[in-house]
Order: C-alpha cells, then structure tokens, then sequence
C-alpha cells in the first residue's frame, strides 16, 4: 500500500513539473528584443507585437500588450470592429480580414470644449538597430467635416530609462475614407523603449482615427553567425555580430555596442551639441540655417523640425535646420559652408558622410557644392523623403583648396522643412592654413518657360520646344530621363546609366549608403493631372544567375491621396543575357490631382552578376482632355476593352474584367466587383464614362447586373454634373440570385457636359456584383420591370386630385411609411399620396400612371409593395388600362393595414395590345393618413395562386429576404449547382434532379461572423385553423448551420421547426401551422463556420392541414381581382377554339387520305411536346421529381414545373 501510495505522489510531482515546464517553457532575460531566443518564439509574445512575424493585427483581445490611457476619460482608445451596416464614421471594415467581424484600434466618439487627447501605449521593448521600423495601416476620416485639427494622429517613443519623449511620426491631417499605409522609422534606440500613438481631438466621430496591421522589421541587433567568422569586407562586434566595413566610423551606432564607431582618430565628427564645430553658418541668403532642437517645438508647431535629432534619437538633440521663417519666405535658398580644406586626389578622396532628414512640401531639395576655383555640385537629394533621419555619403576630388557648401532648397509651402545632423568627415579632409579665395559663382538657372507650375509636366507642350515637359520622366525627350530623381533611403538605389555615343540610357538599381532595408526607389516630379487613356510604357530586365533576381513595381503617389497601392510588379528574373527585356504597356488612367510616378526595386543581391534595369519609358495619351474614339461609345459588353469607360482611380478598388462568366455568350466577359476578395479594403469601386455632350433628349442606359452573394452589398447608377455634383439614377442591394437581370435606367437630359457612374457599395463582404452589355441610347427608357424609387420616379406620373409624391422616412413630415420596403431605412424611397381629408376629399380620386408598356400574347404578372396607414386611409385600387378600351381591375384593398409593407399582385393579360398601370387612390375622409407603393416589379409569368407552390425555377415567387439589419444581416440566395462557382451546394436541386434547378441556398464564410442569420419571409397569410408548410431542405453533416421554422405575427416569432442533421439527400418536412391573427412564414438561417444549407419546393395550403383536411371556411381575396385576366383569357380562349375546329376539321380530311395511301399506324410519343412534364412526388419516400405515367398539362402535377430555357430565365428581370 505505501509503495502504491509513493508511486502516486511521485507521479503527481512529475505531472506538476510538466505543467510547470509548459506553463514556462523557456526561461530567458532577452524578452522584447526583437530576436526569437525560445522555441515557438514564445519569449516575444505581447510585446507590442506576437510571434516570428514581429506582427499585429489586434485580432486578439489582449491586443498583443498594447494599452490605452485617456487624459480626462472622455477621448480613448478602443478595440473596435464596424458593426453590421456600414458606419457613418470610422473603416468600413479592417485591414488584416478585409470584413466587418476583423478587428482594429479606433478612437471613441469626442466634442469637449478643450483638445483631449489619447494615447495608445506598447509594452516596453529592449533596444532597437538603426535599420528598425514600424510598419502599419492608418484611418484619418473627417466623417462629420469639423475638421481634423492639426494632430490627430501622431507616435513618439519614450525613452524609459530617462522619460525623454521624442515624435518619430506625424501622418498629413488630411482626410480620406480608406486605409493608407505608413512606415515609422524608429531608427537606434540604446535603452528600453515605448511607443506611443497620440490622438488630439475636441469634436469627432468614432472610428475616425484608427490603427491596425502593425510589423516589426528589421529591428534586430546584428545576431552573431554561429560558428562562422564574418565575411570579408565586415567587421566583427564585440556582440559577435557583424556590420560592413561601409558602416564604420558614419555617426551611427550600427553593431549596438559601439565597436564600429571606435578607433576613428582622425575623423572630424560634429553633432551640433556642443556647438557648430568648424561649420559656418553665414550666408548671401536672407534665409538661414539655425541651430535647434525639438525639446520646445511641437506643441508650439507640431509639424515643424524632425522631431528627434539623429545622433541621439532624442527631443533634446541638436541639429541644424531651415525652413519657410515665420515672416514669411523671402528667399527660397539658405547655405552653410565648411572651413578651407586642403586638395585631394583620387587615391585619397576627402569623404563626408551626414544625415538629411527631408520632410513636407517644403522641402524642395539639398545640394552638396564644392567651391575651389568656382562653384559646382557633387551630389544633390531633391524633394521631401518623409519623418526619416537618410544617411548620405560626398566624395570629393579636386586639385585647389576648397570649402563645402551645403545649400536647401525650400518651396513656400504649409509645412515641413530640411534638417541635417551627425556629419562626419574622414581624414583626407583635411584644414587648411592657405587664404581663401572668392570662387567664381556659377551662372544662374534659365528661368522657367511657364510662370504657372500646374502646367509644367501636365502632357501637354505650353512652351516653345515643349520646355515645360522635357525633363518630366519621358525618355522620348533629349533631357527626359533626367526628371527621374533617386528617393531611396535604404542601401539600394536608382542611377542613371548614360553612353553619349550610343544614345543608350537606362536606369538601374546599384548600391546606396543609405542604412534602411528599404526598396530603392526613383520618382518623377509632379505630373498631370491624366485622362482615362493615360498609358506608362517601358522595358524592363531583371537579369543574372541567381534563380531569384528580385522585385520591381510600380506606385502612383498621389498630391491628395498620397501612396497608392502599387499598380504593377514583377518578381524573379526575365533571363540570364543581359538584353532579355520584357515590355509592358501599364494602366495609369484618370487621376484628377497631380501625381508623381515612382518605380521601386529590391536586389535580392547586387553584385556583376545581377542587375534590375529599366529603359524607354514613355508617357502615352495621357493629356487630362484626351478621350480616345469608341466606335461603340458607352455601349460595351466587355469582351474587348472599357470601351467608353475607365475606372475612377479616387476610390478604393476597381472593376475586373471576369473570364468565363458574362450575359453576351456565357463563356466571355464581363466587368466584376469580388466582395468576398480577402485583398480588397474600403467602401466604394466607381466606373466612370467618358464626358458626355449635353443633349435636348432623354437617354436610357440598359444594362445587365448581377448581385449575387448572402451579403453583397449595393449596385449604384450616378450621374455626375459638369460641378462634380453626384446624383442616384437607380440602385440594388443584397441578393438578386445567381442569373443575370436587365435593367434599364432612364438618365434625364442634361443642360452641361455630364459623366455616368457605376458603383460597387462594399456594404457586404460575401458576394459579387457584375455587370454586362452596356447599351445607352438617346431615346427614353421603356417601363422597366422593376421599380423601386431610388433615385428617380421611372416615369410614373401623378394626376387627380392630390399629388403622389416621391418621398422617404427621413423627408416625411406628418404622414407616411418611416422606411421603404426596398431598403427598409429612413433613406429608402417611395412613391406617397396624402389621403388626409384636407388634401384628398373623401370620394376624391390620386392616380400614379406608369409609362405606356408594350402588349404580349402572353398573362404576366405585376406585383408591388403597399402601404396603408391610419384610420380611413382610403381605397388603393390597381387598374391596367389599354391604350384603347376600357381600364380593367386587377387589385383592390381599403383598410387601415397597420405599419407595415404588404405584399400585391395581379394578372395583367393584353392581347397584344399597350398599355399602362394605373395606382388609383380614393380618399376616404381620415386624418393624417396616406397610401404608398413600392418595388413595382412586371413579371414575365402569372401571378401564383393563393396556396403557393414555388419550385424556385421562375425566381423566388411571393417569398423575399428582408433588408432590415435589426432584424437579420444576410440573405439566402437563389442559384443553381451548374451556374455556381464559389460556394458548397447540394449536388443538384430537388425539383428537377439535375444541375440545372434553382434552390435556395444559405452559406457559412469565413467572411461574415459565425451566428448571424437571414431570415427569408412569405407574405401575410390570413388567420387559420390549420395550413400546411410542406418544403424540402437539404443539411449534410459537414454542415453545423442551422434551420429554424417559424411564424411571425404582430412582431412575435413562434417556432414551428428546427432542422437537425440531415447528413443526406434533400428530405421533406410537413408542418401545421396555426395561428388567430394574421402571420407571416420565416424560414430563418443562422451561420456556422461551414457547410450550407439549402431550400426547394416551398409550398403552404391555406385553410387545408397536412392531414389534407379543410380547417378554415373558403374565402376568396379581397385583393387579386383577375376580371381583366379572364375578359382577356376569354376572348383568347374563343380565337383559339375556332381555330382548333379550322384544324380538326382539316386534320380529319387529311387522316383519311394517309389511311388510305398508308394503312394504319402506331401513335406518337409524348417526348415532342417542347416542355418536361416534371412533377412533386407526395410519396415521403421519394426525394426527387418523378416522371408521372400519365400527364396532360404542366399544371397537373404538384408544382408548376416547367423546364424554362435560359433565354426566357434571362427575363426574369429586376
């Protein structure tokens, strides 16, 4: 028993001392240091950022150790996500999951009296390496336009061991609606360290300022090689890392222990701490350089100075600086000199090295000259190159005495300026003795051609021999290659290789002193702004041995938006031969601002045997007036081009050409918007037209879409004024099924030049929209088959009595729906009629005419929403009237309905004959009541009976999704197995047993939260004792989504059902509802996180229980009124008895000629009838549509189950 009793206590020590084990699995002091020293990188969790990628994207609740401190608790910090509409303030989604259930860092909502401020704080880190920085997405939205203020957004980092605070980043405060991207470098930092993102607000929204994505790179001291020495050309730290020879004696502490910035006797090394050291200050200029730190300047001008000096990283560091005085600019050029040196030789050239920090508009360029005998440059940096301290190296060769002239260029601009710190000068600069003498000053710049800079670089010749774009990036110009300026601040960078005897140039990437691992990169000066056509046109070669070469893009940096994402790349190598260039002709489109263009490259090694160039470059049609001929104009179907169209380059993401699925032929193109696309941020993609002359006539732009998807979004038509104003011509949201409708959109005439707009609402993030077969015509729209008021009226017009008037919840003053049914919100529109005794008398009539619709031999169906409030609101009565004749009655109601959107319908059967619809509204003497209509669709079949049996195959009959996001925040959506592409569905549907058939479907996605649902409603029943649901629903086990039945009445949900696994083929449930007040049937989906569940062959018997036994007295509609169906029907039905009797009678002369030449013969197959007598089986075994023995008309069997071709399903139009 004791030895029993001591094996247990001995293995509960060792399960103790497991658990200890992994409860601290490695034990180490270098936490936060940016190095992973214990297995899985556990020894640099929360550290501001989590794991071997040094990331975070706040997908976590501990937010990987960031927290938050408000200075009076009323402006914060907040882990957010952006709900389920999309917000009026702060990111339509994050950045790292591109949906609305990501997470990220915004600030609350603020309005003080006073600026409050914000911070959010990191965990402390060790020390950093000069190459270090922060790379991170950004959100800088004025939603409500009070105004930024002048700090939103800013980061410094804290110096734990002394408390010095110093800026290390400040963003521009201007205001776009969209993630941008930003890399704050942190540079060397010896102690342990903060970082802190600042806020600044007195009135904002929430959101409106918002972080996320964060990186770590290249943060890391030199790691020493195990076992190894270090390279030739490297020098060894005391750490045991190792630095290049490059990195010794420059000012910068690159191995962290110092080594490398030892034993430099001789070098003359000046950080401006202790005074100017031998640099003279004095200048021709009325501009001067001034000796300065940070310690005072920010809260004063937080845009003013680097915040930080190089040779310290502190506030209270000393360096020089220039910018525009607060006088006012008088000069535009400020320069310091050195003392008088000694001559050099190429054998041993005088070497400086010093750190530029370049930052603003204001910076306009810095220039190293040597003055011997004149006056001459050596090396120049044009431009702003961000909050960053860039190391530069001079080498200077000349045969006389000389002094070095630094000279800023500096350009009357809002902020920013030219700061330079820690030069160092090697021994062979050496001072002299000898008297100075006055060099020769240069001539003076030819003065520009143009005094108006907008129209230097802008694609169009203003000069005589085109000055003004000669030296703008274009390589077809003598000069043009020179207007490329190397921007690189890492130790790769651009040059410019010119052989004046074979005219040949081109740029390449070589190496750079710079200490960022950083992308080299060359931009050209501002240029445009561009028209649609613009093209960017050059060659390119990545060429050497190694397998892998590198990367080259390119990137629009934009005057008002900043850096774009980059708009091409190549990565590898283009061949092994020096001369293996590759071309490429690149989209540069319509930009409205003026933008710099940049190619960016990264070597992966730089050496003889590896080389990035790029030569014959050329801007081509890229005048902002220039809009190329379309010989079809703004009429298109894809399959070649835009035709009159272009992508609208301000916006958030753009339209794709889609292969494989359009309208036109089924397998060409179309023009798509992939919401599910996990690449894809922000709110809107615009597809704009060509300017349009003004026209005294109408125009119509049809159109084929699709919205497809459990959370689309929206599909806008706009039109855009000669003034930039936005105006909605026709809009859909959520899901539309997956087949193509056809729209048309009637565009009023227009007085001034005009623009058309297709927008893509990224309001969902699981869907698609398309669009296919543009046509737009000068001549008005015919009746479009769907109407829902968004936007415009569709030529329905108002006589009577009283005025129908187009309105929404949000203009609606004392009567009226508070939403419409199309988007159930306050912003939805409708078309309203007053019935109120004091604007419409009671007997009084309010007419809403539709536009003349042309006649079919065929019954369709119109059907609409309506809307009856108040006591006494009158009669609607819905009439189809024929051009000539008599109107008919097709529906009628009058009682007070309640609060809510009700569902109408009728036959409409013409013979041919045109004809309009007619709304007729009969005042009935109450107070303070109306009638509206809404979402008027025409459809191409007869309305259902009242006990509905919907098979899915002509559309989703009376049944609908609800766009009310309080109520569910997706939609089940209508498709088929062969049509679909993207998601898990049944194998086939139940109606037809093929892939062919439509049902019903409900996804799970990892882009929408697992338990949000879509509820999909019947319309209002009547009160019953007793009706049978009878549906087929499909679940497999891979499946963990959920199917709930119920009935809704007065706002109530009683459950009739709940599906549990099915784990199989499509399996039939029978359900009695009943109910005393009037309800609704809601077949509600909730999510999991995967699998799908699936619809078909809904069908209810009202008053008839599943026993099939009659429950409720038989009533008929008050509603449906099918008088002129039947007048028609009846008149159609004689014309074709007479004519049967014409053929019988013709039939019977002819059979007894065949029997007499042929004798008797067997009777023909049923097969040839044009359509698949397909039916419902009742037989519970069953799971799919059989094939009855015998059956003379489609309407016999169970379901109206029709094969319908894909002709007539297109249309099925909305």
């Amino acid at each position: 028993m004791l030895h029993l009793r001591s094996s247990v206590l001995i293995l509960l020590l060792i399960l103790q001392w497991a658990a200890g084990s992994q409860a601290n699995p490695c034990q180490t002091t270098k936490r936060c240091d940016f190095v992973c020293d214990c297995s899985g990188c556990s020894d640099e969790q929360d550290c501001g950022y989590r794991g071997k990628g040094f990331e975070c994207d706040f997908e976590d609740a501990g937010m990987c150790g960031w927290t938050f401190l408000s200075s009076d608790g009323t402006y914060s910090w907040e882990r957010q996500q952006r709900g389920d509409a999309l917000p009026d303030s702060g990111p339509s989604c994050d950045f790292t999951t591109g949906t609305a259930i990501g997470w990220y860092m915004g600030v609350s909502a603020v309005k003080t009296a006073s600026v409050s401020s914000a911070v959010l704080i990191s965990p402390v880190m060790k020390q950093s390496s000069p190459t270090c920085r922060l790379r991170l997405r950004y959100f800088l939205w004025d939603s409500d336009h009070t105004g930024l203020g002048s700090t939103p957004l800013w980061a410094s980092v804290l110096h734990t061991t002394n408390s010095q605070d110093a800026v290390v980043w400040r963003p521009e405060a201007t205001s776009v609606r969209g993630w941008r991207e930003a890399t704050i470098f942190l540079g060397r930092i010896p102690t342990t360290f903060q970082i802190h993102l600042h806020s600044q607000r007195s009135v904002g929204q929430r959101g409106n300022v918002a972080i996320d994505q964060m990186e770590f790179l290249d943060c890391a001291l030199p790691l020493p090689l195990p076992g190894k020495e270090c390279p030739a050309g490297m020098l060894e730290c005391k750490r045991e890392g190792c630095v290049d020879n490059r990195q010794v004696c420059d000012g910068s502490d690159d191995c962290g222990d110092g080594t490398d910035e030892e034993n430099c006797e001789g070098y003359s090394r000046c950080d401006f701490e202790e005074g100017l050291c031998n640099w003279d200050l004095t200048s021709l200029s009325r501009l001067k350089w001034v000796r300065t730190n940070q310690e005072s300047n920010f809260m004063r001008d937080p845009l003013k100075g680097p915040g930080r000096d190089h040779s310290s990283n502190t506030a209270a560091g000393h360096f020089l600086y220039v910018t525009v005085p607060d006088g006012g600019l008088k000069s535009d050029w400020a320069a310091f000199q050195s003392s008088l040196l000694e001559p050099t030789n190429s054998s041993h050239p005088c070497k400086m090295v010093m750190y530029t920090h370049q930052f603003g508009p204001r910076s306009g360029g810095l220039t190293v000259l040597v003055a011997d005998r004149k006056i001459y440059p050596v090396w120049e940096r044009g431009g702003a190159l961000g909050d960053v301290w860039v190391k530069a190296e001079v080498e200077i060769i000349t045969n006389s005495t000389f002094q070095i002239v630094i000279m800023a260029a500096i350009r009357n601009f809002a902020y920013g300026g030219i700061a330079i710190d820690s030069i160092v000068l090697s021994p062979e600069c050496r001072a002299s003795t000898a008297n100075y003498s006055y060099a020769e000053f240069p001539k003076s710049p030819k003065d520009p051609c143009t005094n108006e800079p907008d129209k230097m670089c802008d694609f169009h010749p203003d000069c005589a021999g085109a000055e003004d774009e000669a030296k703008c990036g274009d390589f077809s110009y003598t000069e043009g290659s020179s207007g490329w300026t190397d921007t690189s601040i890492g130790n790769q960078g651009w040059e410019l290789y010119e052989n004046f005897t074979t005219k040949e140039e081109y740029l390449y990437v070589a190496k750079a002193p710079g200490q960022q691992l950083t992308e080299a990169q060359t931009r050209t000066p501002l240029l445009g702004p561009s028209g649609p056509a613009c093209t960017l046109s050059f060659d390119f070669a990545l060429t050497g041995n190694p397998d892998h070469i590198g990367e080259l893009s390119v990137r629009v940096i934009d005057s008002l938006l900043g850096v774009r994402p980059k708009l091409w790349e190549f990565s590898g190598k283009t061949g092994t031969g020096e001369e293996v260039w590759k071309h490429v002709d690149l989209s540069i489109g319509a930009r409205k601002d003026r933008f710099q263009l940049a190619f960016e490259a990264r070597a992966v090694k730089l050496c003889p045997c590896a080389k990035i160039k790029v030569k014959n470059v050329r801007f081509v049609s890229c005048h902002a007036d220039y809009f190329p001929y379309s010989p079809t104009g703004l009429s298109c179907n894809f399959e070649d081009g835009l035709c009159g169209w272009y992508q609208d380059h301000s916006d958030s993401f753009d339209w794709t050409v889609l292969d494989g699925m359009d309208h036109t032929i089924g397998i060409g193109r179309s023009l798509a918007v992939d919401m599910w696309s996990p690449s894809m941020h922000g709110v809107f993609g615009r597809l704009l037209s060509y300017q349009q002359l003004p026209s005294p006539t109408d125009y119509c732009l049809s159109f084929f879409y699709k919205l497809y998807g459990p959370n689309t979004g929206a599909l806008n038509v706009k039109l855009l004024d000669n003034s930039g104003y936005e105006r909605i011509l026709w809009t859909r949201s959520g899901a539309h099924g997956n087949v193509w409708h056809e729209a048309h959109c009637p565009v009023p005439h227009q007085l001034t030049n005009f623009q058309l707009m297709f927008e893509a609402v990224r309001s969902g993030f699981d869907g698609r929209v398309a669009i296919d077969d543009v046509a737009f015509v000068a001549s008005p729209c015919t009746v479009p088959r769907m109407c829902s008021f968004e936007g415009q009226q569709c030529g329905y017009s108002s006589s009577g009595q009283a005025h129908w008037l187009h309105r929404s919840g949000h203009t609606t003053t004392i009567s009226g729906p508070k939403t419409d049914h199309t988007l159930e919100t306050e912003l939805g529109f409708y078309m309203m009629v007053n019935t109120g005794v004091n604007i419409l008398a009671s007997g009084s009539a309010a007419v809403l005419t539709s536009p003349v619709r042309q006649g079919t031999a065929k019954t369709e169906c119109a059907h609409f929403w309506y809307h009856m409030g108040g006591l006494n609101p009158g009669s609607l009565t819905v009439y189809m009237k024929p051009v000539k004749g008599e109107r008919v009655k097709i529906f009628s109601d009058s009682l007070n309905q309640g609060d809510i959107w009700r569902h109408g319908n009728g036959n409409i059967s013409t013979d041919l004959v045109d004809w309009q619809l007619e709304f007729e509204v009969v005042g009935a003497g109450g107070k303070d009541t109306h009638v509206a209509v809404d979402d008027i669709f025409l459809s191409a079949h007869p309305c259902e009976n009242r006990d509905s049996k919907c098979s899915l195959e002509r559309g989703m009959c009376s049944w609908s999704n609800t766009q009310n996001v309080k109520v569910d925040k997706l939609d089940w959506e209508l498709t088929t197995q062969e049509a679909e592409r993207h998601y898990s569905t049944p194998p086939e549907d139940h109606t037809l047993g093929t892939e062919k058939g439509h049902f019903l479907f409900f996804p799970s996605s990892n882009r929408t939260a697992a338990n949000q649902n879509a509820q999909l409603l019947s319309p209002h029943l009547p009160p019953t004792k007793g009706t049978c649901l009878k549906f087929w629903a499909y679940k497999p086990l891979s499946s963990d989504s959920q199917l709930k039945v119920w009935s809704l009445c007065e706002g109530h949900l009683n459950q009739l059902v709940v599906v549990s696994e099915l784990g199989g083929p499509w399996k039939r449930f029978d359900v009695n509802i009943t109910s005393t007040e009037e309800y609704q049937i809601v077949f509600e989906g909730i999510k999991g996180t995967s699998g799908v569940i699936a619809l078909d062959d809904i069908e209810y018997t009202i008053g008839v229980n599943c026993a099939n036994k009659v429950t409720d007295a038989v009533t008929t509609s008050p509603q449906q009124d099918n008088t002129g169906g039947i007048a028609a029907s009846v008149i159609v039905v004689l014309l074709l008895i007479g004519t049967l009797i014409a053929l019988l009678i013709y039939y019977l002369r002819t059979q007894q000629r065949v029997k007499a030449l042929n004798g008797p013969s067997q009777s023909s197959s049923s097969a040839g009838v044009g359509f698949t007598n397909e039916t419902y089986e009742s037989d519970l075994t069953q799971d799919r549509v059989v094939v009855p023995a015998v059956q003379n008309h489609p309407m016999a069997a169970g379901f109206n189950n029709v094969s319908v071709s894909d002709a007539v399903r297109e249309m099925e139009v909305a």
